[in-house]
């Protein structure tokens, strides 16, 4: 019997329990990108060079390969290609190509969520360099300022009136659309509510508290559930509902994150993908189900209503490596301290790998399991301090 074919538009860390889910669930699994040495491609059955944020080369792979079904990448970009793909060739399991656009570039979605009365902090949104520049005198300062198709806070900066034009300039720079949101500043921390859809309402959600390492808008870390779920969860899930009515979505994942203060919640990002850096392993643990599988099968098209009756236990995290500094990878030293905390690990460096980019480049993942949410906010705010990497510097050429 010949098996479905499955794409997945990569083969990173953050797709290999996509890939597993795939495998799992019976289908001959293809990975793409254009990166053939990711760790992700050595659980894939075929890789193909392409690029998955280019929507008409993966439409052209696809039909080459006459797969049966696709499924985005922990990225935006593969949210956006994979719901382009699937349109074309009528695949199940994805909203439109319009709505998914709607969802994943920013100043689309805070046009809706102000007709809708969506909390999210009020934004501007520009297409052109100069009409932003010229709006300074409208603001409150300090706004962030961001790309409108970027992840990874990429592009992203808080800005005052000083350094307004800059940043400015840096998201329309970075912006692959050349568009920019300029947003309302709001104070708070930073959480994400990973919620399943069925029929348009909120099957389940698991949600965590996000943390960043040097980069305050690249997250690195997540311990769950979020600190102030009990609090905020009934307000956000009927935004996400209303979302999802109102947009008629598709079954599957649905994934926020937001910002709160003492008193309100309001939706910085929204995804409908996987998200990255291993987050269905926290969900599994919690839950004793496998998050990647119900996501590849929604994403498939596959009947979804018997999810089960399941609610987030326990107290979890996961903790990306980073270094503090570019250079040669010596060692990576974790503390004894948190030894009994780590359930599982996934590393992809050896000795000698160089770190050229340490405010973004990761080099694994530790897995980590807590008493209590005492001890869960104690040891995670200790993280930078309990898992160090240790590099030589790099010789001049």
């Amino acid at each position: 019997m010949i098996k479905k074919s499955l794409l997945i538009l990569n083969g990173s860390h953050s797709e290999i329990p996509l890939i597993k889910a795939g495998k799992n669930l019976g289908f001959h699994v293809i990975t793409t990108g254009n990166n053939p040495s990711l760790i992700g491609h050595n659980y894939s059955d075929e890789y193909h060079l392409a690029d998955y944020s280019n929507r008409e080369e993966i439409l052209a792979l696809a039909k080459t390969l006459d797969i049966d079904y696709i499924c985005s990448c922990a990225n935006d970009f593969g949210a956006i290609t994979a719901s382009f793909v699937a349109e074309k060739m009528a695949l199940a399991g994805h909203d439109s190509f319009a709505t998914t656009l709607l969802l994943h570039q920013k100043d689309f979605f805070k046009q809706f969520s102000i007709q809708h009365a969506i909390p999210t902090p009020y934004a501007k949104c520009f297409d052109d360099e100069k009409q932003a520049l010229e709006s300074i005198e409208k603001y409150i300062f300090p706004v962030i300022i961001k790309p409108v198709d970027l992840t990874g806070g990429k592009g992203v900066q808080k800005a005052n009136k000083t350094t307004f034009v800059s940043a400015v300039k840096n998201s329309f720079k970075q912006s692959v659309e050349k568009r920019i949101v300029v947003e309302d500043f709001f104070s708070g921390t930073q959480h994400s509510l990973s919620s399943f859809l069925i029929n348009q309402k909120v099957q389940f959600s698991f949600s965590d508290n996000e943390y960043s390492y040097l980069n305050p808008y690249y997250v690195s870390s997540s311990a769950a559930p979020a600190s102030n779920i009990e609090q905020f969860k009934p307000s956000l899930v009927k935004a996400v509902e209303k979302i999802a009515e109102q947009l008629q979505l598709k079954d599957g994942i649905f994934h926020i994150q937001y910002l709160a203060n003492k008193n309100e919640a309001k939706i910085i990002d929204i995804t409908r993908r996987c998200s990255g850096d291993m987050y269905p392993y926290p969900v599994n643990y919690s839950t004793n189900i496998d998050w990647a599988e119900w996501i590849v099968k929604a994403e498939c098209g596959i009947d979804c209503s018997n999810f089960p009756q399941i609610k987030q236990l326990g107290f979890y995290g996961r903790y990306c490596v980073m270094g503090s500094n570019n250079g040669r990878i010596k060692k990576v030293l974790i503390s004894n301290e948190i030894k009994k905390n780590i359930y599982d690990e996934l590393f992809w460096w050896k000795q000698g790998d160089v770190i050229d980019s340490f405010m973004t480049q990761k080099i694994g993942i530790v897995f980590l399991k807590f008493n209590s949410m005492e001890q869960m906010l104690n040891i995670t705010k200790k993280l930078p301090k309990l898992i160090q990497v240790e590099t030589v510097q790099l010789e001049l050429t």
